[in-house]
């Protein structure tokens, strides 16, 4: 009964997936002041004293009032070990047969070299640098990845993190530098994968025994592909593993390409040592791509896909979808599949009908009055010295700014946002908005005011 009162507090002082992963499967006996715990595997018995074994040992000495003193993991193999509390099957050896169904993924097929490690055919073939489009948002990323395949592991940009919203092309980039890497060598040995099927592949080799197989896969690899790193956040024990195959990469010179939502000090809820050592190469943001990048988008997608796209439908789609390219290509293919079933060509009345749900959100969602009051409430002035006539710098830039965003995410015209402004006259507008294109390419800290309020209006 003793390991059965320690697993009920232990369930609520761990995270749920540590407690089933680890600490569930464990097997419990109890011999005169020493609680006895089995595990399957070194490796498991290692985690246990590392991570839990002093939280143990205190919830072991409190429930037993002092009876036992003591905590030992041990490495059983034995089918069936006999628990002193035999009434708790879940936590029998056994058990560690029922969990693969939920956590395992199915065993993985070789590819056409016949390498069962290079997970080749999980890069996509349609994410090369000639498929890319570049922008303003996404130039950086770009250029540094194809810098990473001249200098494949070189410090300064090993690892690259590269960080920004979702759907804006960080896969696409880190596919096409593996991608462009095989071509070059065929040979190379390329690892794709997400945060996700990192800890699915790693809890399954510990319940098949194959850790270290696991580990020789991922650290004898040329280049190193990871999704969303951030996802690894309360795998406690994946994230120990991670640790260890990042560092074995980096001092071999391997070149890691990692992605995630945000810059890599804003990671907080990960081991701060790993966070410490995202920031040892390169971080380079992507950012919402302008409304020139959107436009050329759907024009190179249009074309790839044998669709013949009127620029000014494309300019019309790219005014309603702003937040990233994935949007932009569901708009696309609405459009597509409305001009198809109609049997007519695409044109502006083809695009409202196909998008008339999304001009309707977008409507309720971001207005030139939206946009207003988030600038206002961003830089703390009062709303109506934003629409009102005073030209101080302190009012004067934030109008601006305000401006040149309603012209970017609203698509109303120059008259239009001049009337939601106090009536200015469109030129003043139009002023406003090359001021801002303008003060955005040499301010710094203008320019990452303007980003921070585009993502504030656009999440």
């Amino acid at each position: 009964m003793l390991w059965t009162d320690c697993l009920t507090r232990l369930r609520q002082e761990l995270s749920g997936n540590v407690f089933t992963m680890w600490i569930r499967p464990l097997v419990a006996e109890e011999l005169n002041d020493t609680l006895r715990l089995y595990a399957p595997n070194p490796y498991w018995t290692r985690y246990i004293q590392e991570h839990h074994l002093e939280l143990i040992t205190i919830l072991a000495e409190q429930m037993s009032e002092g009876r036992v003193r003591k905590v030992e993991i041990l490495v059983d193999s034995r089918p069936g070990a006999i628990l002193s509390a035999n009434e708790q099957p879940a936590t029998t050896t056994a058990a560690l047969q029922s969990v693969p169904a939920a956590v395992s993924k199915p065993k993985k097929e070789k590819d056409e070299t016949g390498s069962k490690n290079s997970r080749k055919r999980l890069l996509n073939p349609l994410f090369t640098f000639s498929l890319f489009v570049e922008g303003r948002s996404n130039q950086m990323a770009a250029e540094t990845c194809r810098k990473v395949l001249t200098q494949l592991g070189a410090s300064q940009h090993n690892p690259l993190f590269l960080y920004g919203p979702t759907g804006l092309g960080k896969t696409h980039l880190m596919q096409a530098v593996g991608n462009a890497l095989l071509q070059a060598k065929p040979n190379a040995r390329v690892m794709y994968m997400t945060a996700e099927s990192f800890v699915q592949d790693f809890v399954s080799s510990l319940q098949q025994g194959k850790v270290e197989e696991f580990k020789k896969n991922c650290r004898s690899l040329d280049l190193l592909l990871v999704d969303d790193i951030h996802l690894l956040a309360g795998k406690e024990a994946s994230l120990v593993e991670f640790f260890y195959t990042f560092n074995a990469l980096l001092d071999e010179s391997k070149q890691i390409i990692l992605t995630s939502d945000r810059y890599p000090k804003e990671l907080t809820e990960l081991d701060a040592r790993l966070v410490s050592r995202f920031s040892w190469g390169l971080s380079v943001g992507v950012e919402p791509p302008d409304i020139e990048t959107r436009i050329e988008i759907l024009l190179k997608k249009a074309e790839s896909s044998g669709v013949e796209l009127p620029r000014n439908c494309a300019l019309f789609i790219a005014q309603q979808v702003v937040a990233n390219v994935r949007e932009l290509e569901g708009a696309l293919n609405k459009v597509v599949a409305i001009s198809r079933f109609k049997g007519t060509p695409i044109d502006l009345d083809v695009v409202r009908e196909s998008l008339k749900d999304v001009l309707a959100i977008r409507a309720r969602t971001i207005s030139t009055e939206n946009i207003q009051r988030v600038v206002s409430e961003y830089f703390r002035i009062p709303l109506k010295e934003i629409v009102g006539p005073k030209r101080t710098r302190i009012y004067a830039r934030p109008r601006q700014l305000a401006m040149g965003l309603a012209r970017e995410l609203t698509g109303d015209s120059f008259p239009e946002i001049g009337m939601a402004f106090g009536g200015r006259d469109h030129s003043t507008v139009m002023h406003a908005c090359e001021k801002v294109i303008s003060l955005r390419e040499e301010d710094p800290i203008f320019n990452e005011d303007y980003k921070n309020l585009q993502r504030l209006l656009q999440s």
